[in-house]
């Protein structure tokens, strides 16, 4: 099959897959309480962030889904605007409240749902808000993933979801993110739901291998959020599909949901990604390209459209664990070779510097000491940022 594949034109869920959002008075007017319901039990697998401070839905998350292992879900309850982190052992059990809410709500227990938050830390979450909020989402579900991609937005500036085949089943993506973002696990927030028939230990597997090369080389400003979830929904009604095949679609559809996220990063003008090839190997690849994706002078540069030469060779040269040759080194951006053989090559400034102007920037780096390779994908550093954060906890 390709290796990209024909995405829907309108995001659709797979078979017997349903979401409902709504305004439940955590935010002023906006939704922000979101359900995603299979209507049978899903085969499920997860991976959550590395932050050393996870949120309560994430400690409840690894008790739901068994580390390597996956599960068995029904739903996913995820509520924006405060994200219960730092709020101890009462938001662990607010969490567990509000899973037993949904599981109420549609029939099912509360092990067979999973929690998300997103918002504000160290806020208590309003429980009774949602308590009282979710009663009734059960009549609202439908078949739009749009409308519970609308009710996890907390800065993102538009809804995310998209969906692809694989044989008679479904992929789709539904996922935010704009800021605090470099995973390290996957991202944001992200639900994948399928109708294949995959097992649980399977889908663990898919899912980590689908994730290292995308959400988890995803970076808008190389903070990892205490609240990254990524979590797989399999419920089987279109039967089996090939293995492979189903692991290309989703690695591509992964690949796909990163560059939305990044180009929606707070106050981005740019998607960048960044190629790295000629590695010693894989880890080295992985840190070369991140170290020239999160540079803020690399980001900097990007937004100014400022072919500065000098800021690519000193973000892979400040890689002091990886294997470095200026004389092996070759740089390009957007396929215009600026280095060669680690200096400066003469090029036409006014011509790359429109290119850095344009949507989409790609950089790319050949080290020329290995075989490896790696992409990173993210943003330039704009003020927008600067003002989106500044009053966060604020506003």
């Amino acid at each position: 099959m390709s290796e990209t594949p024909a995405f829907h034109a309108t995001p659709v869920f797979p078979r017997g897959f349903h979401c409902a959002s709504r305004n439940v008075g955590l935010k002023p007017a906006a939704r922000d309480l979101t359900l995603f319901v299979s209507d049978v039990d899903a085969a499920a697998a997860a991976v959550f962030t590395r932050n050393h401070f996870p949120g309560a839905p994430v400690i409840l998350g690894r008790e739901t889904i068994g580390a390597g292992t996956g599960g068995t879900l029904r739903a996913i309850i995820a509520n924006s605007k405060v994200s219960n982190v730092a709020t101890g052992a009462p938001g662990v059990e607010n969490a567990r409240r509000m899973a037993r809410a949904a599981a109420q709500e549609i029939g099912t227990t509360a092990n067979r749902v999973l929690v998300s938050s997103t918002g504000v830390i160290g806020v208590p979450l309003p429980i009774e808000k949602i308590e009282a909020g979710v009663v009734g989402m059960a009549g609202d579900l439908q078949d739009d993933p749009m409308i519970g991609a609308e009710g996890i937005m907390t800065t993102d500036t538009h809804p995310k979801a998209l969906s692809a085949s694989v044989g008679d089943a479904i992929i789709t993506w539904v996922a935010k993110g704009s800021g605090m973002i470099e995973p390290n696990m996957a991202t944001m927030l992200s639900y994948i739901f399928t109708d294949a028939a995959i097992d649980a230990p399977t889908l663990d597997r898919l899912l980590r291998a689908a994730v290292k090369p995308t959400f988890n080389m995803l970076s808008v400003d190389t903070d990892t959020s205490t609240s990254d979830t990524c979590a797989i929904l399999a419920n089987g009604l279109a039967g089996a599909v090939d293995e492979a095949e189903f692991l290309a679609v989703l690695t591509a559809g992964c690949t796909r949901m990163t560059e939305i996220l990044a180009r929606d990063g707070e106050g981005a003008e740019h998607l960048l990604r960044v190629t790295v090839r000629g590695a010693l190997d894989e880890a080295e690849a992985y840190t070369v390209a991140k170290s020239v994706l999160n540079s803020p002078l690399v980001k900097t540069m990007v937004h100014g459209a400022d072919p500065n030469v000098g800021r690519l060779l000193m973000a892979v040269g400040k890689c002091f664990s990886c294997t470095i040759r200026p004389s092996t080194t070759d740089a390009w951006i957007n396929g215009y070779q600026v280095v060669g053989k680690g200096e400066r090559l003469a090029f036409d400034d006014a011509v790359v510097r429109e290119t850095l102007s344009r949507e989409v920037v790609d950089l790319e780096i050949a080290l020329g000491v290995g075989d490896a390779s790696a992409r990173a994908f993210g943003c330039d550093l704009t003020k927008g940022y600067v003002e989106e954060n500044a009053a966060y906890y604020s506003s």
